[in-house]
């Protein structure tokens, strides 16, 4: 958003990315934006026993407008992906994006009509949490490997088009509606009874 997105690539010193990296990183606020039951673990993390406070991200921001990193903690209805996305819109940019617990990453058990079978589907993900659901040390260590890539990314125009493509790439992808399905969920039911205990 500053002098650093305008600098040519290859221009900045490593030394100017290194303290852009770390700066961002230690200034991360979260949205408050809790779906299902990965949310209650996602609240655990904010207690004395996890402690998020010391990665400086106590205070989970109410609006997106002053937030800088979505924590998507559960299952996503297709009723609510237009909300998912409109929120994601309007988190000003740098912006990261987890997807906490396998309803979030992949569907999990609601392989349904009315899950989105991936939030990648919708918005692009930086960190995958699997798990149903985490337990909060596990979103620790994924708020911790984020930390590693904010710290580690690029300044410049490179930045910008890699998020592009990031993006571009995760909405191309096949929805699983129109896969082609894995197993006969009938299948069962042309089996040959088996032996009958009551008689």
């Amino acid at each position: 958003m500053g002098l650093e997105e305008k600098l040519p690539a290859g221009f900045a010193l490593m030394t100017l990315e290194n303290v852009v990296g770390y700066m961002r990183k230690a200034s991360i606020w979260p949205a408050t934006f809790g779906l299902a039951c990965c949310a209650i673990e996602m609240m655990a993390v904010g207690t004395p026993d996890y402690d998020i406070a010391r990665f400086g991200m106590e205070r989970f921001a109410a609006t997106p407008r002053q937030a800088d990193l979505m924590i998507v903690a559960g299952r996503v209805s297709q009723k609510m992906a237009p909300v998912v996305r409109q929120v994601y819109d309007q988190m000003p940019n740098p912006k990261w994006v987890i997807s906490m617990g396998v309803c979030a990453s992949s569907g999990g058990m609601f392989n349904n009509y009315a899950i989105v079978q991936g939030v990648d589907h919708i918005i692009p993900v930086d960190i995958y949490l699997p798990g149903c659901p985490p337990r909060p040390e596990m979103l620790l260590h994924a708020i911790i490997e984020l930390h590693d890539q904010i710290q580690h990314s690029k300044l410049g125009v490179n930045r910008v088009a890699a998020a592009r493509a990031a993006e571009e790439a995760a909405l191309r992808a096949t929805p699983t509606s129109l896969m082609a399905p894995t197993h006969d969920h009938l299948e069962h039911l042309a089996a040959p009874a088996g032996k009958n205990l009551l008689a």
